[in-house]
This record gives structure tokens, sequence and C-alpha cells, in this order.
């Protein structure tokens, strides 16, 4: 990599472990969450946010800016987490998760909470919002793009792939679509509950240019979105390898932490871990 290069995945790497820190922090203070895909979310979410979206968190309903559709709603401590670091939010909201009346639900609230574009959590939904998103934008030649996060267990929907087909049929090179693919869903590991075979293949046969990367290297993050910016013609797809749990040693792969809060203990040994950079 060039000095600048690296200048820029150094810092993109320490905006992830501030937004891991404040992932942890909202879900134990609210007790409930899913710390799991929130925290595989990462790394890809401080990419987004401080590299590659066109945004304005001073105005957040900017006509020109890129939209985001985090597809796997539950996770939206990750997102939050990205809004709080950009500045949409107020830093001490961090507490706020899920509280009665709070910008931060537990799943995206668009009427409530600047900076998300859409409500989200009905799994395999979001990837249809995103690709009328997309749609609609490029009908009315804007240069703005869409952006959508899905995990991999909501893959196994149909309507996922009704969606990539419409994208593709209408070739929208202002859709990019994420992978969380993490290999671990709330009932257990992937494999043994609905297997997808060679994600990144189906992705292919249904028209969408893909990368493939591992999800928790920033290099790597970058390069992909270097890479399918300026592809034309059909839709982009970067499917991440991720880790559950990540940075959290007694977190990871461990399917337990899809949804559960740490107590105090687990939280004090979570901090630590993600500070010293695990992540």
């Amino acid at each position: 990599m060039t000095e600048e290069r690296n200048r820029v995945v150094l810092e993109l790497e320490e905006k992830a472990i501030d937004m891991r820190q404040r992932v942890l922090t909202m879900i134990h203070k609210a007790g409930s969450g899913h710390p799991g895909g929130s925290l595989s979310a990462t790394d890809m979410m401080a990419a987004l946010y401080f590299y590659e979206m066109k945004v304005d968190p001073k105005n957040p309903t900017w006509h020109d800016r890129d939209r985001f559709v985090l597809s796997k709603g539950h996770v939206a401590p990750a997102l939050y987490s990205a809004l709080l670091a950009k500045g949409y939010l107020e830093d001490d909201e961090v507490y706020t998760l899920r509280k009665y009346g709070s910008r931060l639900q537990g799943h995206p609230d668009m009427k409530k909470t600047p900076g998300v574009d859409i409500s989200t959590g009905s799994l395999g939904q979001g990837i249809g919002a995103a690709t009328g998103m997309a749609l609609g934008l490029k009908r009315s030649q804007s240069e703005s793009r869409v952006f959508t996060m899905l995990g991999d267990g909501e893959c196994g929907e149909g309507a996922v792939w009704e969606a990539v087909q419409v994208a593709s049929k209408y070739e929208l090179d202002n859709l990019t679509i994420l992978v969380d693919f993490n290999g671990l869903q709330n009932d257990g590991f992937m494999h043994e509950i609905m297997p997808l075979g060679n994600i990144a293949n189906k992705f292919r046969a249904f028209g969408c240019e893909v990368v493939e990367i591992d999800g928790h290297k920033m290099n790597e993050i970058v390069d992909a979105f270097d890479q399918v910016r300026d592809i034309k013609g059909k839709p982009k797809c970067i499917v991440a390898t991720c880790v559950k749990g990540r940075g959290v040693s007694f977190m990871e792969n461990v399917a337990k932490w899809h949804g559960v809060a740490p107590n105090d203990e687990e939280f004090i040994v979570a901090m630590e871990e993600v500070k010293e950079g695990l992540s």
C-alpha cells in the first residue's frame, strides 16, 4: 500500500474499534440486543460511512446523498455506532438503545432516527427496498448510489433472489450489495440449518459483479469499494467472510451471542479486548 492508503486504512481501523466499543456499550446498557452480528458487520460499516458513502450528517435528507439499507435490521447497533461516530446523533444517546421514546430502537426506524433511509427488520425484505430505491434514482438520472447489507441467514429467503433478478434486469449499477457471511444465525451454523453453497457464485449467476473479501481486513474492504465503484451495467456484490462476535474472544463463532447482552463482568472483558485492537 502507498503511504496515503496505509494512513486511510489505519484511521478506518481505529474508527472500527471505537464503533465496536459503542456497540458493546449500548447493548450492555440496554440489557438486550444483538452483539454477534453487529460486531461482525462493524468493519464494513466503518468503511461505508467514513470512506465510501456520500452523506451529510448536518442534512440527513439531502437529496443527492447515497442511501443505505440495513437489511439485517436486528444489527441496528452497528448502524447506530456509525451514525453516532459520524455525528448524526448525540454521544449520550449511546445509552438509550431500546428505551421508550429513544431514537435508537431495536430495529432501524426512519421516522425516529436521522440517517436511517428506511425502516427494516423483516429479514429478506431490505434488499427489495434497496433495489426499488436504486431503480428510482436511476430513472431520475441521479448520481446517488444505494448500499445494502444482508446477513447470510436471510439469503435463504426467496425474496432476496427476486430482488437481485430485478436489479440485474434493470442494470442497477448504482446498487452495491454487502453480504456479511459469518456462517451463523440465531439457531446455529448456516451449513446445518440451510446450506447456501457458494453464495458468491449464486450472485454471479443472478447477474452481479462479485468481489470476495475478508470482511475484517480493512485494506480488502477499501480495495473492494474501489474495485466495484465504477463498474457499469450490473449490480455489484461484495461477499465478506466475517466472524460473528468479532473482536471479543468469548463471543466469536458462538451462536449464543446472536441476541444476548453481556453482563457486567463480560462487558469489562469485551471492552478491554476491543480496546487492545483484537478487532
